[in-house]
């Protein structure tokens, strides 16, 4: 499988949080071709400024592998990490991350470049233009 078709899955979880009036980002992980957990924000139905797709894809693939470590995984995210979830993934010491679309005011490369485990290895832009458009036309409506 490819960078695409995993982002299309993370794109899936998206558009369920657009659908439940949730900031639509979308996240999967994968290990060994396997995707092993699925999350979109949830930030508004729980209250909860860390519900975010990242982190609660993150516990769903440490209950599936039963640790806290994710090497050997990827991150597959519609939306540049923030800080907060850019740490929790570099605790995690998850191998890959694979972002759609960079987040120029909140995405952790421009703020905590080194929140990742020192070997992950960060692809950005995988389907860019339909990660930023989901976002865009959510604020848009917003306004």
């Amino acid at each position: 499988m490819t960078d695409e078709h995993y982002m299309k899955q993370a794109l899936q979880q998206a558009h369920l949080a657009l659908a439940e009036g949730e900031i639509p980002i979308g996240a999967v992980i994968v290990s060994n071709g396997h995707i092993i957990a699925k999350a979109h924000n949830l930030t508004e139905r729980l209250h909860d400024v860390t519900a975010h797709s990242e982190i609660l894809a993150i516990t769903a693939a440490s209950e599936y592998l039963g640790g806290k470590y994710l090497t050997d995984c990827t991150l597959y995210v519609t939306v540049e990490p923030c800080i907060m979830c850019a740490g929790a993934l570099g605790w995690s010491q998850i191998s890959r991350v694979v972002y759609g679309a960079p987040d120029e005011k909140r995405g952790f490369r421009a703020f905590a470049p080194k929140a990742l485990h020192p070997r992950c290895e960060v692809l950005g832009g995988v389907l860019e233009q339909e990660c930023a458009a989901l976002m865009k036309n959510f604020f848009q409506k917003k306004r």
